[in-house]
């Protein structure tokens, strides 16, 4: 993601969530935040999507995932958390975590299709109507250091 496709990101940022995130948050995380990355699906040269994580040591953090409402149900959303994991992987992280809205049950079915498992409770996370948020982990490896991510190998 770059400073050129933030138009689009922040009119899906605006249909997709409550309190949708700043022009000047996504510009701080893309060119001040040096844990952040953050990638776009295109499609015609407009942006129907986007992630970000933020990779610290050897965990990955996903900040956000959205999907331009036109282009829902097409597993994009699922082809984006696959990149994540992938790139996250490949900057070193192990484990990868993030916090979904108790009532976003369709995100939870993603997230546990992917191998992620329930962990915790963020109880009042969510500051637009202080929501719980469950919290999520996924383990790239196994105790015994055998590989059981999932690779994606298309960029």
């Amino acid at each position: 993601m770059t400073g050129e496709y933030l138009d689009g990101v922040l009119a899906i940022e605006r249909v997709s969530f409550p309190t949708p995130w700043t022009r000047h948050s996504f510009l701080n995380e893309i060119y001040n935040n040096n844990f952040a990355y953050y990638y776009v699906a295109l499609a015609g040269g407009q942006v129907i999507g986007y992630a970000g994580m933020w990779i610290i040591l050897d965990e990955a953090h996903i900040t956000n995932v959205a999907v331009h409402p036109r282009y829902r149900g097409r597993r994009l959303g699922e082809l984006l958390l696959k990149v994540l994991m992938q790139e996250a992987m490949h900057l070193g992280a192990d484990r990868m975590t993030l916090e979904v809205r108790v009532s976003n049950r369709p995100a939870q079915r993603l997230y546990e299709r992917l191998g992620f498992s329930r962990a915790g409770i963020r109880k009042g996370y969510y500051n637009d109507n202080r929501e719980d948020a469950i919290i999520m982990w996924k383990h790239f490896f196994e105790e015994n250091g055998s590989g059981t991510g999932d690779h994606y190998s298309g960029h």
